[in-house]
């Protein structure tokens, strides 16, 4: 009869041992190379009548040794099964155990080992007694009147005056470098844009009062523009934004082309263009509807900010103790390829800690039955098809996108995915009503340093 014995070996790390005997495997064996015998292609003999002894001669050993580790490693999954051990990856086989111990012509008790890691036993942090701060932006009237100035020139009407007149004039323009009296430079940059004047610096935009078409003006990058533009105009003729040697440099600006962008009036048909069905009829309630847009916008930053935060708090404050060597083990034996104790010392704090998050994860969705429906699949695909479409939410469902739907339901790689990322969403939104969380008022430029603090601490 087979015996199974288990002792520990170490911190969640115990040794299963599997004992057979030979009335375990004969049986299977001898059934195994009947069936050989009846299949085996050998020259000289027809199909079916090749001599037993000849079949267990030839293939005997390797049909022996087949079944005496099939029986062995059966008793241990039934081991693990009926003792309902939770372990990490798979039992690893330990090095004592000899292969070359079986021997077909001389059956007898055969014994193997093996290691498992234990997963542990733990608490999650407790968000209840944790502290954390939810910044909540404040929307200006400044930010309220770039955003309906941004959308009044994009839905407005293309002008082309004769001379340019004021800061929303747009400028298509020739950037040729020059040397200091204007000299075209040899080899020197070349290059097309189109402005609008009031990106140019404050005390350089009289200089282009007046200007036509064809008119040429003479422009150094540094007095030009002020730090933001400048960067950006840099980078797009082919310099590091931060070379200053660059910004020194002499350019001939040749006017290609005037053009003025007439805003578009605050009228009802305005309002539909900027955001369609809405039905906004009053300047009041399109304002309105420009600051919920700009809210909610900095609203879910907030959020993903204080996700990022109960990330760490679940992290850092769940205390899981691992198996360190079998794992250590497993990461040199478990992959395609083998790797080194040095290699696997490496890896394992990465490893750890993205095991680590898996068993939070996994222990909150069962203790909290978090699950994700086929409909909120559903939904998700729906949901990123109208955002590649740029279509609005709330589109009218067409045939031609439950097609879709079903077509990406079909696609394991999709569907893991999504199943993947809906399950955090839910994690974290569900974290997020047990944190006790302060609310902070910020303005966008407390809010941009709070996030560069946070993303220097992770370089």
């Amino acid at each position: 009869m087979a015996t199974v014995t288990r002792e520990n070996i170490g911190l969640l790390n115990d040794r299963i041992t599997v004992k057979v005997a030979k009335e375990d495997y004969l049986p299977s064996f001898e059934k195994a190379l009947k069936n050989y015998s009846k299949t085996a292609n050998i020259p000289g003999f027809r199909k079916g009548m090749v001599p037993a002894g000849m079949i267990k001669k030839m293939h005997g050993q390797s049909v022996f040794t087949d079944e005496v580790l099939r029986t062995v490693e059966k008793q241990l999954s039934d081991f693990m099964q009926n003792e309902k051990l939770e372990i990490f990856a798979q039992p690893l086989p330990m090095m004592e155990n000899n292969p070359n111990q079986l021997n077909v012509n001389e059956p007898s008790e055969y014994a193997f080992a093996f290691e498992i890691g234990l997963k542990p036993d733990f608490k999650v942090a407790d968000l209840a007694t944790e502290k954390a701060t939810r910044y909540k932006v404040t929307i200006t009237d400044e930010m309220m009147n770039e955003e309906v100035d941004r959308l009044r020139l994009r839905h407005g009407k293309m002008t082309d005056p004769e001379t340019v007149t004021g800061d929303d004039n747009v400028l298509n323009v020739t950037f040729t470098e020059t040397d200091e009296e204007g000299n075209v430079a040899e080899d020197g940059v070349k290059k097309d844009n189109s402005l609008l004047v009031k990106y140019f610096a404050q005390d350089f935009r009289k200089t282009l009062l007046g200007r036509k078409k064809d008119d040429a003006v003479q422009v150094q990058l540094t007095k030009a523009f002020d730090e933001k533009e400048r960067e950006w105009i840099l980078g797009d003729l082919g310099f590091d934004k931060h070379d200053t040697a660059a910004a020194g440099k002499f350019f001939n600006m040749l006017i290609t082309k005037v053009g003025l962008v007439e805003k578009a009036e605050l009228n009802e048909e305005f309002f539909e263009a900027a955001y369609p069905g809405k039905g906004i009829k009053t300047e009041e309630e399109f304002r309105n509807t420009v600051k919920a847009e700009i809210q909610s916008y900095w609203d879910k930053q907030g959020s993903n900010h204080l996700q990022h935060e109960l990330y760490h708090v679940l992290l850092d404050h769940t205390k899981i103790e691992f198996p360190e060597s079998f794992l250590k083990r497993w990461i040199q034996m478990g992959g395609e390829e083998p790797k080194t104790a040095e290699q696997a010392e490496h890896e394992f704090p990465t490893f750890a800690n993205q095991l680590k998050w898996t068993l939070i994860i996994d222990k909150l969705v069962r203790d909290n039955n978090i699950e994700v429906k086929p409909e909120d699949l559903q939904a998700f695909a729906r949901n990123q098809l109208f955002s590649y479409m740029g279509m609005p939410g709330g589109a009218e469902e067409q045939p031609w996108v439950a097609d879709y739907i079903n077509r990406m339901m079909q696609d394991r790689k999709f569907v893991e995915d999504a199943y993947h990322r809906i399950q955090t969403e839910k994690i974290f939104n569900w974290a997020e009503t047990q944190i006790n969380a302060t609310e902070k008022p910020v303005t966008v430029d407390e809010f941009t340093k709070e996030l560069e603090k946070h993303q220097h601490h992770h370089h």
